[in-house]
């Protein structure tokens, strides 16, 4: 499970709350039905319906994949890469068969099951480019559900101010009410913006960037496939997709070879 999310959101709030309440605010002055009522159901409502129920259906699958989502190192795959390539430099592409059960990802093991039957590279990077593209697109999908919230959210909370001053200045009798009746009625205001910068829109950046995050491996990937299917030198498809690592990680790695071949 990834906590960074958690963690974040907690923390900010815990921050918000905490400073109101260091300026001698009281806590319960924060709860306030009415404007959440308005806010987020009314951020809830609009969400809805700029969407479809089929991509609506996808929030919980999308929560999940913030939460626990892992993507696999970029290190990693290469070895995997490289590992096959020395398999089918030393017996032949077919035998990379006999590997496919032992991979997990479905994108690697498509690929190398189309090099496998013996398609041409060309619709082999095709099929997979568009693979790619598919899945880029539902990501980004994904991602502008959290991001219409969030623009939404503030919105919302706007409108529920204007109607707290509605009400309050239908109370213009009563002038010692007015001052507590105008604090409850920004609370919408409050809930709008905090709801939009410390929930909806962390959601969508957390979204975007394990979608790159992917995005990238997939096409670490792609690049791989391709290169063993041309039969190159493994130490050749190590160096070339190296260019995927950060610097600091290549730079890792470099210095491990070195030490593994001194003590070689």
């Amino acid at each position: 499970m990834d906590s960074a999310i958690i963690i974040g959101i907690v923390g900010a709030t815990v921050c918000l709350v905490g400073g109101f309440l260091l300026e001698g605010g009281k806590a319960g002055a924060l709860i306030q039905i009415t404007a959440a009522v308005i806010v987020f159901g009314g951020t809830i409502g609009a969400t809805i319906a700029s969407f479809s129920m089929r991509e609506l259906k996808t929030i919980p699958g999308l929560l999940r994949i913030v939460l626990s989502q892992k993507i696999p190192e970029p290190g990693e795959i290469i070895e995997l890469i490289v590992e096959l390539a020395e398999i089918a430099r030393r017996e032949g592409l077919l035998q990379l068969e006999n590997k496919l059960p032992e991979i997990n990802d479905l994108f690697l093991r498509k690929g190398l099951q189309l090099v496998v039957d013996g398609n041409e590279p060309e619709l082999v990077r095709n099929t997979l480019e568009v693979e790619i593209y598919a899945t880029e697109e539902r990501h980004q999908t994904g991602k502008q559900i959290f991001e219409a919230a969030g623009g939404y959210a503030p919105t919302m909370g706007i409108i529920g101010t204007v109607m707290g001053l509605v009400h309050v200045l239908g109370q213009m009798t009563t002038p010692e009410k007015l001052g507590p009746a105008i604090a409850v009625a920004f609370m919408a205001t409050l809930y709008g913006v905090a709801s939009a910068n410390v929930l909806w829109v962390p959601i969508a950046t957390k979204l975007g960037n394990l979608s790159k995050k992917e995005i990238l491996i997939r096409q670490l990937m792609l690049e791989g496939i391709v290169s063993v299917q041309a039969g190159y030198n493994p130490t050749l498809i190590r160096d070339r997709l190296s260019g995927f690592l950060r610097p600091e990680a290549r730079k890792e790695r470099e210095k491990s070879r070195e030490i593994k071949g001194e003590e070689g």
